[in-house]
């Protein structure tokens, strides 16, 4: 890897992988402010300032920011997550300099523009509806809800319709402010890039980027609890999870290697004990989530509405008996599968520009190949089956929806574990 990294005197911080033979660059800036800093009265503003950023500035309309970048074969798109949001673009080699002045142009110069700003809450109110159409995305804000009761971190991403609905220009400016601040912000790329050139042209073009650092959100606490929503689907889908580990947690990568066992491919304990052995499920599988200081992990599945009595029982069973039986085989496989995941970052630039913004944003660095190798590599069958044991030991989280009557419910699945 040929990571190189320039922190320019206002705090906005350069880092570039270049990667050889190859043509195209991806670009991108990543703010460190996502849905967890926003104030209750401004559910859902992270979001629709992502929005909002492709809706027109001083110099260029929302038609023409469109026409630019395709207009060189590139495209340009942006998310919203819990803890930051990104602005990122594909382009030929010679065009970052193109998309780093659209970039600096949407993020220090929109308009917000009154009736752009409409139709686009308009278009986020439909985005809201989807989610609410769509069980398997639905149950997920349910379950983190219920983990994160009355927090921040526990609020969805797109907000409610009614705030949604409320916010004007004045809120979007005032988030702006507030939160997107050059020392809270980075400029990843990587592919066709010369690290001395975006400098250059990202010193020219950010000055408008303020230099003071931001208030970091309130710390989170995950407690657990249960959410469950009864509704006529064919499916019921459910999720039942636990406290997991924040980035900075010594068990981080060894409960990673615990969820790749349990419930990640085919080979897992899970999709053999539910799907294939008794036939309990079509989908089904586990996740660890980590956070700047948190993180939740737990399996998701839907099924049949009979069959959700036995597949409860029988997944906590299968992740309780791991954090005891696991073994030698089943780690290594996990190892193998967690390290193809990362590498395929190192082969694509999009995934590796975002890889090294989101390392340098939750570590403080980038972490090179073979600490990454060396991490999942050091784990003990010991250290991986702990890992396991300690998150189960946590209040647990379910949240469910569909046929719910044969759901169990938090204290069911407490003395299950118990």
């Amino acid at each position: 890897m040929t990571v190189e990294i320039t922190t320019l005197p206002s705090g906005l911080r350069i880092i570039t992988d270049s990667m050889r033979d190859l043509e195209t660059a991806s670009i991108g800036v990543w703010v460190g402010a996502g849905s967890r800093d926003e104030m209750e009265s401004e559910h859902g503003l992270s979001h629709l300032l992502e929005h909002m950023a492709f809706k027109g500035t001083k110099r260029r309309s929302a038609k023409a920011i469109a026409e630019e970048i395709e207009s060189v074969g590139g495209d340009l798109n942006a998310a919203t997550s819990t803890e930051n949001t990104a602005y990122y673009a594909r382009v030929l080699a010679d065009d970052t300099g193109l998309a780093l002045d659209i970039f600096a142009d949407i993020l220090t110069d929109s308009v917000f523009d009154a009736q752009e700003l409409e139709r686009e809450k308009s278009v986020i109110l439909q985005e809201i509806g989807a989610v609410e159409d769509t069980p398997d995305d639905l149950v997920f804000d349910l379950f983190n809800a219920a983990a994160y009761p009355g927090q921040p971190i526990g609020r969805t991403i797109l907000g409610t319709p009614e705030r949604v609905s409320s916010f004007d220009r004045s809120a979007i400016e005032t988030y702006l402010g507030r939160h997107y601040a050059a020392p809270v912000s980075i400029i990843a790329a990587a592919g066709a890039v010369d690290h001395q050139r975006i400098v250059n042209e990202a010193g020219e073009r950010f000055g408008a980027l303020a230099p003071q650092q931001k208030s970091r959100p309130s710390p989170a606490l995950y407690i657990g609890g249960e959410s469950i929503q009864k509704r006529r689907l064919e499916q019921t889908h459910v999720v039942v999870g636990f406290e997991g580990r924040s980035f900075h947690d010594e068990e981080e990568f060894a409960l990673h290697v615990f969820a790749y066992a349990v419930g990640e491919g085919m080979s897992s304990r899970l999709f053999q004990e539910v799907r294939e052995e008794r036939g309990l499920a079509y989908s089904i599988y586990s996740f660890h989530w980590p956070f700047l200081d948190t993180g939740v992990f737990g399996f998701y599945a839907a099924t049949a509405p009979s069959d959700v009595r036995d597949l409860m029982p029988v997944a906590l069973d299968c992740m309780s008996a791991a954090t005891e039986d696991l073994t030698t085989a089943e780690v290594d496989r996990a190892k193998a599968q967690m390290k193809v995941s990362l590498l395929t970052a190192l082969e694509s630039s999009s995934a590796r520009a975002e890889q090294i913004a989101r390392q340098h944003m939750a570590y403080g660095r980038v972490l090179q190949r073979d600490e990454m190798i060396g991490r999942i590599d050091g784990l003990t069958l010991e250290q991986v089956r702990r890992a396991g044991a300690r998150s189960l030991r946590s209040a647990p989280t379910v949240a469910a929806i569909g046929d719910v009557s044969k759901v169990m419910t938090q204290a069911k699945v407490a003395a299950r574990l118990a």
